[in-house]
């Protein structure tokens, strides 16, 4: 017996160093230059574990067994690369590797053009995609500021005071660009002015946008484009992950996300921003803040719901609150807010979304999706105060079959609007009560993708919406696409219409200043376009992994009934009304995206535009819109010591501002502008970077050559203002210029050079 135990006993001993290692893969994966490569995904699907590489692009994955394993490298924008590995009891095994980029990532994924996940190779609609990694290079507190180095992209300030904004693309205003959270249109109406702010940096996966019309896809709003904000899978997400940093003009960005598991089949992934700058500053002596005060908070929640055979089911929620104010120096908001004795503009937003993804167990490919919105706005613009309310559902179903040289996409959707505010769009001053919007849109859309061969594909497409205000509206698109043989070019031809029915009192912060009286001189009616767009991309592979890549694009939008704001007719009201005539938007876009030497990156855009409306045999062109813009993004790696540098960039060509009267001393055009940053980034070992750099080098701001940008800022309430007859300001000894108070003249950010310092660390999951 005790032979037997002590038998027993000692084949325990023996074999517990085999129980109880955990065995260790690690190593590196750099690309042809040998610089290491962040964020790559290494998998082994056999043992269910995954990591991903850290800035230096070293890995490590653990608690593996013994045994003969297939490895998978992979990441957005490179070739994947399988090895396999043979694993036993000895030392920790070593794989590193290289990885060889796609042709200039055509081989990315994306989802926005045709609503479906195809490369950008495949996707017969144009579709640029920017990484997480592409806004790093220049790091800001929100996604309406991280757009600026964007191509053909411009966020457009809309007040001196509050500094509401929104995005430009290829010229046309903020209200034609609709934006996507995980493809679910979220920001529309209130927030297409107040809603960019807050989705976590450090959850976006990637951004894609589509310029020119979408609207057969994804309905009103698509005029001018769109941005599709995709934010990152649990399961592909780092363990935790934090970015913090503050600028010398005391503003503070905290950045904060982590996911856990809920048994084997539920994962989630939380995200937190915090953003505090509570500094007033004026550096331009018009006793009113340079920039707007802001607190804001905002928590992303997304959970991804295991099924069987890999169905799909999301789903994702936010929450953002939101304190800012602009102002007279000395406002204060307990004594001041709503009153006319001290001016300020104070806006509180509290807003939640909840979006969703369900595939139906079918054999067919059947996808429900879903989201949900509330936004309460409660804001004081002097004396004025606006209070909104709004509420918008929508679902979509979808159905997508593959019938030989036809992928067919069909799908029913539903959105729901409610409106409500004290402002006259929801008064029925006949009748002298309240009458809230509600606003129903049933639709129906078909798009067939017919592939003839591996070089040629057509995509054609057709949308069907009844609004119950405006009804019928019938949107088709058609896009051809030829590829070269060796992959290497591709031509797209797009023609395609878009509709947009107008929000005034959402989208134009200008109706709400109380600066003017705004004025509706017929009942709008909603806006056609017709849009043609032709693509050509080139790439070029030179010796010595160096590479160029050619991606430039003609564009031409045509519409018709478009709603114009005129601020110049009368400088005391902003008229609203249909266009008699038409209005065009027309350009050139280029970008260049090179690897001439090993450590240095440089992406390049320019786009030409000429956008302006006629009338009467009368042509004007457009406010706020300029001719040529330019944007950069330069990246060296320095051999050794784990330093780079970013410097990113843009300019601007002079746009036509609006003046108050002839006797208005500012300037007509703005100057030729530009904001230049650099970032320093240190690598340390253990998932750890420091960074830190200098924003706008040049301590640009705007009107440094007008007498002042806000009109009659020492008297904000006009109450030394004389008014003739027909109510238009006449100049007088204290007022020279015949203006009244108008903060509408503004083009860029006022706010100059200033330094910054951050730091960012993450632990990655390993299993």
């Amino acid at each position: 017996m005790n032979i037997r135990f002590l038998l027993l006993l000692s084949l325990l001993i023996s074999s517990f160093p085999t129980l109880a290692q955990h065995l260790l893969l690690k190593g590196r994966v750099t690309d042809a230059s040998g610089k290491g490569l962040e964020s790559i995904q290494v998998r082994i699907p056999g043992l269910k574990v995954q990591t991903q590489t850290d800035a230096s692009g070293d890995y490590e994955l653990k608690q593996l067994k013994t045994g003969t394993w297939q490895v998978f490298f992979s990441h957005t924008g490179f070739q994947q690369e399988e090895r396999t590995i043979h694993l036993t009891d000895s030392l920790p095994s070593t794989l590193s590797i290289r990885l060889e980029p796609h042709s200039s990532s055509l081989k990315e994924l994306v989802v926005t053009g045709t609503m479906k996940t195809v490369s950008k190779l495949d996707s017969p609609v144009p579709v640029e995609v920017y990484s997480a990694r592409y806004f790093r290079a220049n790091p800001t507190p929100s996604l309406f500021d991280a757009l600026q180095h964007i191509n053909g992209v411009r966020p457009q300030l809309n007040c001196n005071i509050c500094n509401t904004g929104d995005i430009h693309i290829n010229g046309l205003e903020g209200p034609y660009t609709m934006i996507l959270l995980d493809g679910m249109p979220i920001v529309s109406g209130l927030s297409t002015v107040y809603g960019l702010s807050g989705i976590p940096s450090s959850l976006i996966d990637r951004v894609e946008i589509v310029k020119g019309p979408a609207s057969t896809l994804y309905g009103s709003e698509a005029v001018g484009g769109l941005i599709n904000v995709i934010t990152k899978s649990p399961e592909q997400s780092d363990l935790l992950s934090a970015d913090l940093f503050s600028t010398s003009w005391q503003e503070h960005t905290l950045d904060i996300a982590g996911k856990w598991k809920i048994g084997q089949k539920i994962q989630s992934l939380t995200g937190i921003n915090y953003f505090h700058y509570q500094q007033p500053m004026d550096h331009n002596h018009d006793h009113f803040t340079d920039v707007t005060l802001q607190q804001r908070f905002s928590l992303f929640n997304k959970w991804t719901i295991s099924r069987p055979e890999g169905r799909v089911f999301r789903l994702a929620g936010r929450y953002i609150y939101e304190d800012r104010w602009g102002g007279e120096m000395n406002w204060d908001k307990h004594s001041h807010r709503g009153g006319d004795n001290v001016y300020g503009e104070s806006i509180y937003t509290k807003r939640w979304e909840a979006l969703g993804t369900y595939q139906l167990p079918s054999t067919e490919l059947l996808m429900l999706q879903f989201s949900a919105n509330g936004h309460q706005q409660n804001s004081a613009y002097g004396e004025m105060l606006y209070l909104a309310d709004q509420y918008v559902a929508f679902t979509q179903l979808t159905w997508n079959k593959a019938l030989g040289k036809h992928d067919l996409l069909s799908g029913l959707s539903y959105r729901y609007t409610y409106y409500d505010d004290n402002t006259p769009a929801t008064f029925l001053a006949d009748e002298q009560r309240n009458n809230a919007s509600r606003t129903h849109l049933p639709g129906f859309f078909l798009q067939d993708e017919i592939r003839f061969n591996d070089q040629h594909s057509l995509l054609a497409g057709l949308r069907y919406d009844y609004n119950s205000i405006h009804g019928s509206i019938v949107s088709p698109r058609l896009n051809y696409k030829h590829t070269s043989i060796d992959q290497n070019e591709i031509i797209r031809i797009s023609i395609g219409n878009g509709y947009r029915v107008a929000h005034v009192f959402t989208e134009d912060h200008a109706a709400l200043t109380g600066a003017r009286k705004v004025v509706f001189l017929n009942d709008l009616r909603p806006e056609t376009s017709w849009n043609a767009n032709v693509n050509y991309v080139r790439n070029f592979y030179l010796p010595g992994s160096r590479f160029i890549g050619i991606d430039a694009a003609v564009f031409y939008t045509h519409f018709t009934n478009k709603i114009v704001a005129d601020y110049e007719q009368d400088p005391n009201l902003i008229i609203y009304d249909n266009l008699g005539g038409y209005a065009i938007s027309r350009g050139l876009s280029l970008n260049l995206d090179m690897r001439l030497l090993s450590p240095l990156q440089i992406r390049l855009g320019a786009t030409f535009m000429d956008v302006h409306q006629k009338e009467g045999g009368e042509k004007t062109r457009q406010l706020f819109t300029e001719r040529f813009t330019g944007t950069w993004n330069i990246n060296y790696r320095f051999p050794t010591g784990n330093w780079s540098m970013d410097y990113t960039g843009n300019v601007y060509s002079p746009m036509r501002l609006p003046l108050l009267s002839e006797l208005d001393p500012r300037s007509a055009y703005s100057p030729w502008w530009s904001i230049q940053n650099i970032q320093v980034t240190k690598t340390f070992k253990g998932h750890l970077s420091v960074y830190g750099g200098v924003k706008n080098l040049l301590n640009w701001r705007p009107g440094k050559k007008d007498p002042f940008l806000i009109a009659r800022s020492h008297d904000p309430f006009d109450r030394q203002v004389v008014f003739d007859a027909q109510g238009q300001a006449v100049p007088t000894a204290e007022n020279p210029y015949g203006l009244t108070f108008d903060p509408s003249y503004v083009y860029g950010p006022n706010q100059g050079i200033r330094a910054f310092i951050g730091i960012r660390y993450r632990i990655p999951t390993s299993h």
